[in-house]
Parts: C-alpha cells; structure tokens; sequence
C-alpha cells in the first residue's frame, strides 16, 4: 500500500514521567496498528532531549487519518496524555502527492 499522507510530530512530557506515559503510548500504537489502516506509526524518545517523544506517521489517505483521529482509542489517549503532564505537542501532516 503506497502512502499518501505523511505526519511528523512531537509530545514533550516532564522527563519524570515518560515511565508513565509509555504504556498509553504502546496501547496508542497497537491499537492504531490494528483498527486504524496505517502504514507506519513510529514514536520514539528523543536520547539528547529528556521528555520529547518523536512521532512519524504514513497513511494511504487523508480520509484513514481524519478516521483516526477520531477513533475510540484516541480519547482515552488524550486523557493519559494530559494526567501525565503532556507539556506540548505539534503535529503537521503533509500531502505526498501522486508519483
């Protein structure tokens, strides 16, 4: 399946609390993985700045996205987020175009 949207981000978390937050992040990819159509839904800690989590995302339409992000999953994931102190987050999605 050839992607046509592409999304990068990040979350910023105290540093204390990314022990809690990565359950919730696990539980957020699995299910996406399973009941979302991504291609690709990547996070990973940033290892020179303590509480960034990095997040990459490929899907086969602007339509599979707009569905995910407002899957049941995604609230209760918004819930952790913030009672884990999510401090700031930015997400830009980017149209891959036709090849």
């Amino acid at each position: 399946m050839n992607p046509s949207v592409a999304v990068f981000g990040f979350l910023r978390f105290p540093p204390d609390q990314l022990d809690a937050i990565r359950p919730h992040l696990k539980t957020l990819v699995d299910a996406t993985y399973l009941h979302d159509g991504c291609i690709a839904y990547d996070v990973a800690e940033d290892l020179f700045d303590a509480g960034l989590i990095r997040v990459s995302e490929l899907w086969p339409s602007a339509e599979a996205l707009q569905q995910h992000l407002v899957a049941p999953h995604i609230d209760p994931w918004r819930t952790a987020a913030r009672a884990c102190g999510l401090l700031d987050r930015k997400f830009t999605a980017y149209s891959m175009g036709e090849s």
